[in-house]
């Protein structure tokens, strides 16, 4: 069994669910700004939809919720993919 790696949001494919483990926001404010919509650690998070230009901006699906995010921002949510997403 090879190891569970830890990835961007920005990093995933469509339909492909993760669990939020962290922020690597250098910037306090941006972490701040993610977890008042909603991004937590412990969340299941999937991208739905990419924008045509650079894949930006991206839509999720979060705790029910359907949520557009920056790339620039995205890229802030570490994630690791789910075990069954992963054996997929």
């Amino acid at each position: 069994m090879e190891p569970i790696e830890n990835l961007r949001l920005t990093d995933l494919k469509k339909n492909e669910s993760a669990l939020i483990i962290g922020f690597s926001a250098e910037e306090g404010d941006l972490t701040t700004r993610l977890r008042e919509i909603g991004f937590a650690e412990g969340d299941n998070v999937t991208p739905l939809h990419f924008g045509l230009f650079g894949r930006n901006p991206m839509s999720v699906r979060l705790n029910g919720a359907q949520i557009a995010i920056r790339k620039q921002d995205a890229k802030a949510v570490l994630v690791r993919r789910d075990e069954i997403g992963a054996a997929e």
